[in-house]
């Protein structure tokens, strides 16, 4: 019998294969996908009952029912996971594996229903019908969706390579609707629970509408992945003319002489250098990808740009290790001398830090703070520093600054991002131990963009910095060896986490000995030659320089003296100008006339010339200050009125000050009527702080006494309510502020003795000090002491009496003895 028939032979007579179906079939279940009617092909079935099956069924009429696995990873029994509906194969031939499984050809039939199973173990044996196809529609209706599936058919073999002439052919010798839906759903790639509803289709329209969808839904696919393939090979296709052309036209410059392109000539050695570092294996891999990009993109687009400027920021940054510098101290030493005058504390410190750095040169150190009121010279300290240690310097201000970017960068998804000032500042310097002065850092801001400070954190920090990461590069970059110093006026403004990172030393004011030495030695010379009349040999007398100090530029800095002296300058260059007759030796009469009506003529508000005053000495962000603070009576009921611009720390003193006199002279008739209007002149500058307690109180006593303190003191101190005179902050510079209006007696508190040793004498010569504990001292220093005893004595007794009235305790009687 040939193999392709699909007849039987009975007893010399030929008949259909269809009438001959057995009621009973061998159940084979297949995965996957299922096997249509009408296609010969092989199936390996695993050894075991499946195989001894198909044995059984040889032995018989050689069909078999194939069934699809409803899930191939359940382990139910068989008959409850496979669909009702397969299909009858009948056998041609079998071949043993030598697994035990059994290849067999087979040559599927029609579809069965499965009723009910005769046998399940030892082999699967099942009941089956043979439903008959109902065509659903009209015989046009059958022949025009026909003819639709032969279009689409035809359409998906022209797009998709993987149809073989094989099935063509079949397509073309197939003419029955049912068989060719079912050819056509075998050669789609399509679900299993799809191909298991096509074979359930008994209804012949249903099938071939299910089949038209399957068909247009890889029609769609297939032309998706045509177009796919098309962009690819068109990418593909212009990488390759690219990098001919590329290559050619190298080829067409060395013909000629010219050199290879100047920015691909350029990276290539970036990239050997950082090989020769070796730099890190991240940074190294970065760049070699966009030098990768940037060879294969095109010149005329916006990447291009994006990324030379990549590749030309990170070339010019110094990514070698600090070279190793000698640092001489003594050179140091002149160079700190040269540009500063007096500040011996603050240069001790810093040769102490060179010296730490010359004894271990990978010590990395603190960050410096130098903190002190403008003019004093922290930005000038700085540079000194870098030039001291032969290192690059690089200033920027931080002050206002809201922006976190400014700090990190801004990463390169941004039009026009650029890198952060740390890491431009390095591009700039060349060297990676470069002094990066960081200005005005309690002036920064926070704004909508983010926390700059924050974003200092791991810029100071030593333990973070060795990996500082700027958004726009997103490489890690050493600061370790970078050397921070930053300037402030005041400690208030900047955050605790970000002061805990820096080493604070502070710069005083200057007292005005040290101004005219300032003035004599850098500030005339420098103001000369700004304003071009260094040629006339202009000089100044000693005593014009003290009366510029004195009433034209009283502070804690030299900057206000700058100016004055600038003023100065211009009109004599006017005079020159002009033709007129200058001073060739300025004396203080000159300076009137020349710079007009001093700003500060005479020290009414600093001295207390009446009762009900007192001079107070404060600290304030520019510098060491005096207040006198005012006091009279007013009609009203009792308490203390405040003026002056006066904060709540302040206004607490006050209340604190007032309370305490009431008890030191126990006599509360004298504040029951009368209010106290307390005033603080200079109303429009913001004043806080508790250091002004025993001011207060000295001013509402003599006011009370109706005596005048003392004259030619000044005094510091927190007041209690029970009289003790606690420390204070600041105390240089209110001693550097009292000398500069003439006061020199200074009444402080004695917790404050180790503070005043660490002053330079040369700021307390002519001064006397006078250390307090308890307010009672204070008054008998500025009051007559015999007055304060009597004050104190009545209210020392009446504590005394008190003592004594209260009764004392009962003792208990002495057990008796017993005889």
């Amino acid at each position: 019998m040939d193999l392709f028939d699909d007849i039987g032979e009975v007893e010399g007579s030929i008949i259909p294969v269809d009438s001959i179906l057995p009621p009973e079939l061998f159940l084979v279940p297949i995965k996957t996908r299922p096997v249509f009617p009408g296609i010969i092909t092989p199936l390996i079935v695993p050894g075991g009952k499946f195989a001894k099956a198909v044995d059984e069924s040889l032995k018989g009429n050689s069909f078999i029912g194939l069934v699809l696995l409803k899930d191939e990873e359940n382990e139910k029994k068989t008959e409850e996971n496979i669909y009702e509906y397969g299909v009858v194969a009948k056998i041609l031939k079998k071949v043993n594996l030598p697994d035990g499984a059994v290849n067999i050809l087979i040559n599927t039939v029609r579809r069965f229903k499965v009723e009910s199973f005769s046998s399940v173990e030892p082999l699967l044996i099942a009941k089956v019908n043979y439903p008959e196809e109902e065509p659903g529609a009209s015989k046009n209706t059958i022949k025009a969706m026909m003819r639709t599936l032969l279009i689409m058919t035809r359409e998906l073999a022209q797009n998709n390579p993987l149809f073989t002439e094989e099935m063509k052919l079949t397509m073309l010798n197939v003419n029955e609707p049912g068989k060719m839906a079912d050819f056509v759903c075998s050669i789609l790639n399509i679900e299993k629970e799809d191909y298991q509803s096509v074979i359930e289709s008994v209804n012949l329209k249903d099938r071939i509408e299910k089949v038209l969808l399957y068909l247009k839904k890889e029609i769609d696919l297939v032309s998706l992945q045509r177009e796919i393939q098309e962009n690819i090979q068109d990418k593909i296709d212009k990488q390759q003319r690219q990098f001919f052309l590329r290559e050619q036209l190298k080829a067409i410059q060395a013909e000629l002489g010219q050199k290879e392109g100047k920015y691909e000539k350029k990276y290539e050695k970036f990239l050997e250098r950082l090989k020769a570092i070796p730099a890190d294996p991240e940074v190294i891999e970065e760049v070699e990808r966009e030098m990768e990009k940037f060879f294969y993109t095109d010149q005329n687009t916006a990447d291009y740009n994006v990324i030379r400027n990549y590749l030309d920021i990170m070339e010019s940054l110094p990514w070698e290790a600090a070279p190793s510098r000698e640092i001489d101290l003594e050179k140091a030493r002149k160079t700190l001398d040269r540009d500063h005058y007096k500040l011996d504390d603050v240069k001790e410190r810093i040769l102490e830090f060179l010296a730490v750095k010359k004894l271990k040169p990978t010590e990395k150190g603190s960050i410096l703070l130098l903190v002190g009121p403008p003019g004093v010279g922290k930005t000038s300290i700085a540079k000194s520093i870098a030039e001291a240690m032969g290192r690059k310097f690089f200033r920027f201000s931080v002050g206002g600054m809201r922006d976190e970017a400014e700090i990190k960068g801004h990463r390169r998804t941004y039009i026009g991002a650029m890198p952060g000032k740390i890491i431009t500042a390095l591009r700039i310097t060349k060297e990676k131990d470069s002094v990066i002065l960081l200005d005005e850092i309690d002036k920064l801001g926070l704004g909508m963009q983010g926390d700059p400070a924050a974003a200092l954190l791991e810029v100071l920090d030593p333990e973070q910095n060795k990996t500082f990461r700027d958004h726009y590069l997103d490489l890690p970059f050493d600061l370790s060896s970078v050397f921070f110093i930053a300037t402030a006026n005041t400690l208030d403004s900047i955050s605790r986490i970000l002061l805990d990172r820096m080493e604070v030393i502070n710069l005083s004011g200057y007292i005005t000995d040290e101004k005219v030495q300032i003035f004599n030695k850098h500030l005339w010379k420098k103001v000369l030659e700004k304003n071009g009349i260094e040629p006339y040999g202009i000089q100044i007398d000693k005593k014009a320089v003290v009366s510029l100090i004195d009433h034209y530029s009283r502070e804690s800095g030299v900057r206000g003296l700058e100016k004055q002296s600038d003023k100065l300058a211009r009109k004599l260059a006017l005079q020159i100008v002009k033709g007129e007759s200058y001073p060739k030796h300025i004396e203080p009469s000159d300076v009137e006339k020349l710079l007009g009506v001093p700003k500060y003529t005479d020290d009414r508000m600093t001295k207390p010339t009446v009762p009900g005053t007192a001079l107070g000495l404060a600290w304030t962000s520019v510098g060491g200050a005096t207040l006198l603070i005012e006091a009279v009576f007013v009609k009203g009921k009792g308490g203390i009125l405040l003026t002056g611009m006066i904060g709540k720390s302040m206004e607490e003193s006050s209340s604190i000050a007032l309370s305490y006199i009431k008890n030191l002279l126990g006599s509360e008739e004298l504040f029951t009527e009368k209010t106290i209007h307390l005033h603080v002149p200079d109303g429009a500058t913001p004043k806080d702080g508790p250091s002004a307690g025993i001011t207060m109180a000295t001013t509402i006593l003599s006011l009370v006494l109706n005596k005048r303190i003392k004259l030619g003191f000044g005094m510091t101190g927190e007041l209690t309510l029970t009289g003790e005179v606690l420390a204070i902050g600041g105390l240089r510079e209110k001693i550097v502020a009292a000398k500069r209006v003439g006061v020199h007696k200074i009444i402080f508190p004695s917790d404050n003795r180790p503070q005043l040793d660490e002053i330079p004498d040369y700021v307390k010569k002519g001064m006397e000090f006078f250390p307090v504990s308890r307010f009672e001292e204070v008054a008998k220093i500025l009051f007559e002491p015999k007055m304060i005893d009597g004050i104190l004595k009545p209210k020392m007794e009446q504590v005394a009496s008190a003592k004594k009235s209260k009764p004392s305790p009962k003792k208990k009687a002495a057990p008796r003895k017993k005889k």
